[in-house]
């Protein structure tokens, strides 16, 4: 008997040590990926006019939806070779992490801490963090902010940013672009702080509504790309893109179309 426990317990770990030694199965290029399924699936925002938003007809438009066709049309020649999924701010990266989405084409901020988690492409586009406040608010600078209720969106860089430059600032956090803007119209807050790109939308849909003119922050907006060997070839190309746009007037022409 007892031999036979000693025969067992050695073929239990001469196969337990089969199976850690068994070599895993190479993931597949994430490029190669899309091309196989003939789509690439984008994470944008469907809150920030007007780089992600649903018109009228619950149709998604924007400039990082024009940019995200315009990659498809890149990588699989047809600018309808897409499919988007919303994402917000808070959410963006898990999105990309959990491989729902490809990409995040969502105005996403370059920076060192989210160059921790995930990779980016080169900028398509630069913004500046803004203030925007009622036509008849006394406010005139980001000074005025302390001890005056400022809202923003949890997740986002102006969030961080404000807390820095206005530390007396009240900060009432939203999760939605729609939501924050809800808040302001509903005096929660005496102002609101974003990149200029998302408050233009704002502004512009509502005249009593203004965006002060100081710029307090370069927000260079990429292309999101989850941090993988796998995605290296995703990532190159995409730069190879962008190249591409900017030099033969593609991102200005979907700047004009939608910044004013």
């Amino acid at each position: 008997m007892k031999k036979f426990l000693l025969a067992t317990l050695s073929l239990m770990i001469f196969l337990t040590g089969c199976g850690l030694n068994k070599p895993k199965e190479p993931q597949q290029d994430t490029l190669d990926k899309i091309k196989s399924r003939g789509k690439i699936i984008v994470g944008v925002k469907y809150d920030s006019k007007p780089f992600g938003f649903l018109d009228e007809n619950n149709q998604i438009q924007g400039f990082d939806v024009d940019v995200a066709r315009e990659i498809a049309k890149y990588i699989l020649g047809d600018p309808n070779a897409v499919e988007f999924k919303q994402v917000t701010a808070s959410n963006r990266i898990f999105m990309l992490t959990s491989d729902a989405v490809d990409v995040v084409i969502a105005t996403m901020t370059i920076n060192p801490k989210r160059l921790e988690v995930v990779d980016f492409s080169q900028p398509y586009y630069i913004a500046g963090q803004a203030i925007m406040i009622p036509k008849n608010s006394p406010i005139r600078g980001i000074k005025d902010l302390n001890n005056r209720k400022v809202i923003i969106v949890l997740g986002s860089t102006s969030e961080k940013n404000i807390r820095m430059m206005a530390p007396e600032a009240l900060i009432q956090g939203f999760r939605t672009y729609n939501d924050a803007f809800s808040a302001l119209k509903a005096d929660r807050g005496d102002a609101m702080t974003t990149d200029d790109s998302i408050l233009y939308g704002f502004a512009g849909s509502d005249s009593s509504y203004k965006i002060l003119p100081d710029r307090y922050t370069k927000e260079p907006y990429g292309i999101a790309i989850k941090k993988s060997p796998e995605t290296e070839t995703l990532r190159m190309t995409i730069d190879e893109a962008l190249y591409q746009m900017q030099h033969n007037g593609t991102l200005n022409r979907i700047k004009h179309k939608w910044v004013k």
